[in-house]
């Protein structure tokens, strides 16, 4: 049975404006894909808002790649055991890292508004968190879109007509 969920949302950049309600709906996300996958117990996870530069940094650091992308995972579980905060109990998922500037751009290029493409990287990152991966693309990558549409759709960021399945997640 999930427990309480602690979102930690921290805006470490300035060119984009967070829109009201957008810190709500990540946190809404978070909960929405820890309940679909039944979840057990309390869980914590950090939420970053960043700049291009910034995550073209943390990518070259972390995965070695020197360029923009749109969101970062940093999972601190291994096949569902995960670190504990040992004042909560809860389970340590790890951190998600998405860039602001590039969330806007791909909201205006797929035709939608920032609120549904933050809580899109959002609920694409936390599968990751729960060791869901998508690089050999295949069933595993639809299997991830489902599920990601699946908490949209209960957000009510149903999406509107077709989008992209391209290599940019």
């Amino acid at each position: 049975m999930i427990g309480k969920i602690k979102v930690v949302i921290s805006n470490d950049q300035r060119e984009v404006k967070i829109p009201t309600g957008l810190r709500l709906l990540v946190r809404r996300c978070c909960t929405a894909v820890l309940v679909n996958e039944d979840f057990n117990g309390s869980a914590e996870v950090s939420v970053r808002f960043v700049n291009d530069e910034e995550i073209q940094r943390l990518n070259l650091q972390y995965r070695g790649i020197d360029s923009v992308t749109d969101v970062l995972s940093f999972p601190l579980g291994i096949e569902g055991v995960y670190d504990i905060n040992n004042d909560t109990g809860a389970k340590l998922l790890g951190d998600i890292v998405i860039s602001m500037e590039r969330a806007v751009a791909q909201a205006e290029k797929y035709g939608h508004s920032l609120q549904r493409e933050v809580a899109f990287l959002t609920a694409h990152s936390m599968l990751h968190l729960l060791g869901y991966d998508h690089e050999g693309g295949g069933l595993p990558l639809m299997r991830m879109r489902e599920k990601e549409e699946t908490v949209l759709t209960q957000l009510g960021l149903k999406r509107n007509g077709s989008y992209y399945m391209g290599d940019e997640i």
